[in-house]
């Protein structure tokens, strides 16, 4: 288990210490896709759904979860989040809306799981919010991209 970094010599699960790594400017990209049916694609891209603007509201949850991801990941440190950007793009041809997050920080620890929480909140508000009118919605190829900074290097997905 020395591998996993939230394991003690133990085996047991514990809170990484990273007081002594240095603060660096960090950032992480996720990204992640809702398929839906045509119709509910219609009613995002439209702004008729009575419930409102669903991408607009999705963006939102997904700051706010961005910044919440210490209360709802154990081990993850609460960190000081410089920014946090969310952007949609609605694919008419897969009857989809792709999702991605940008966190950065300047800080002793990365911020990939933030980014990552950022997409999964605002994927799940979407679903929330068209659930109503379409169950049958699924998310998946929820990932991280990219990460920059930090003592482990630079990251880029292929």
């Amino acid at each position: 288990m020395s591998d996993l970094t939230h394991f003690d010599a133990h085996g047991q699960a514990h809170m990484v210490d990273v007081g002594g790594k240095a603060i660096t400017h960090r950032v992480a990209v996720a990204r992640g896709t809702i398929s839906m049916s045509e119709d509910t694609l219609g009613l995002i891209q439209s702004g008729s759904h009575k419930k409102g603007d669903v991408l607009g509201i999705a963006r939102l949850a997904g700051i706010m979860g961005a910044k919440r991801t210490a209360d709802l990941i154990p081990l993850c440190h609460p960190i000081g989040l410089t920014r946090v950007a969310v952007s949609f793009d609605v694919d008419t041809e897969s009857c989809a809306v792709h999702c991605e997050a940008t966190t950065e920080c300047s800080g002793q620890t990365g911020v990939e799981m933030e980014a990552l929480t950022a997409v999964q909140v605002a994927l799940l508000t979407i679903y929330d919010m068209c659930k109503a009118v379409d169950r049958s919605m699924t998310m998946g190829d929820i990932r991280l991209t990219e990460k920059r900074g930090g003592k482990s290097g630079d990251y880029r997905a292929e």
